[in-house]
């Protein structure tokens, strides 16, 4: 079922660096990232606190608390906190501790587009394991844990990819399960370009948690910024990062909005190092006709929401077509 949404959901998330001397700053700008993504969703909120230890193929809680409104639950290889409604009430200092002590963050607000927003099941970050995953190396894959901002043509990707049955009604957990089988870049761009509709990810493969992958598909928005001790950072809106110096310590060094059509793998070179973009490729990403609409830039400043459309370089895809296989390369 799609629900009609005010306004588009939020994402954000830390790479950090290991010589980095004051995570605990890096950890203020995560939380402040968070409550500014309030603007983009107060549906439902999370984050997923990676521990840098490889994990399996099961993606079963081990332990941990949930009811209808909130969860807390550990799996193998990352912690993730989330419940209805906005990022405020989610977030809890007690958390503070394993936030300094992450290798890697994924947060995400949320309006619900598709699934019903009463369902924890619904909520990011969402955590796929290797037995839901769809694609070459399903077989062997651990999964992944991922968040979308975004809304797809979830049935034309279901009818292509052909994954498992998914545990929620949201068109992000298809994707997650294409994506957690893909590995190399040529699969993964692939699979961004049988997107349909408006698309930013962030993600981790559990087999490989100290590297993040970054995607802006066609229209939804995405920024990666670096700070002065080489943390690197993403988010939906550009301003929060002005705004999160302005209430941190934290001083960004760059901060850019990524084009559409962009994939990167972030992380470390060699282990220890400080993290880097480690592969970057581009691809045509395919959105449909009324997906450019003004509420994706919900929050952004009039210059940069003009900026960023100015950029746009998606397929549009001819009414009743949801595959963008022979789409005429008509550009937004």
């Amino acid at each position: 079922m799609r629900y009609v949404s005010s306004s588009m959901c939020g994402l954000f998330g830390l790479l950090r660096s290991p010589a980095a001397v004051h995570p605990e700053r890096a950890s203020d700008v995560v939380v402040a990232l968070g409550t500014l993504a309030e603007e983009r969703g107060t549906d439902s909120a999370g984050l997923a606190l990676l521990t840098g230890r490889p994990a399996g193929r099961d993606a079963a809680p081990l332990e941990g608390v949930a009811d209808e409104r909130s969860s807390d639950l550990l799996h193998d290889g990352c912690r993730v906190v989330k419940g209805r409604g906005a990022f405020s009430a989610v977030w809890r200092p007690d958390l503070l501790p394993e936030l300094d002590a992450a290798p890697i963050v994924l947060g995400h607000t949320r309006w619900a587009t598709q699934g019903t927003p009463h369902s924890l099941d619904n909520a990011s970050p969402l955590v796929v394991g290797g037995a839901a995953a769809a694609g070459p190396l399903a077989a062997r894959a651990a999964g992944i844990v991922a968040t979308h901002n975004g809304d797809i043509e979830a049935g034309a990707l279901r009818a292509r990819y052909g994954p498992p049955p998914p545990v929620g009604g949201t068109d992000s957990e298809p994707i997650f399960q294409v994506l957690a089988g893909r590995a190399s870049v040529p699969d993964v761009t692939a699979a961004l370009t049988a997107l349909v509709g408006r698309a930013a990810l962030a993600w981790v493969e559990r087999a490989r948690p100290d590297v993040v992958h970054l995607a802006r598909a066609a229209v939804s928005p995405l920024t990666v910024a670096v700070d002065d001790e080489q943390n690197f950072y993403w988010a939906s809106n550009p301003k929060w990062f002005r705004l999160a110096e302005r209430h941190t310590s934290v001083r960004f060094a760059t901060v850019v909005m990524l084009r559409e059509g962009t994939y990167l793998r972030l992380g470390p070179p060699a282990p220890g190092a400080r993290p880097e973009i480690l592969t970057g490729a581009g691809f045509t990403p395919t959105a449909r006709a009324f997906d450019l609409d003004d509420r994706v830039w919900t929050g952004f400043t009039p210059a940069d929401a003009a900026r960023d459309r100015s950029s746009l370089r998606h397929r549009v895809a001819p009414l009743g077509v949801d595959d963008p296989a022979g789409t005429p390369a008509t550009v937004a």
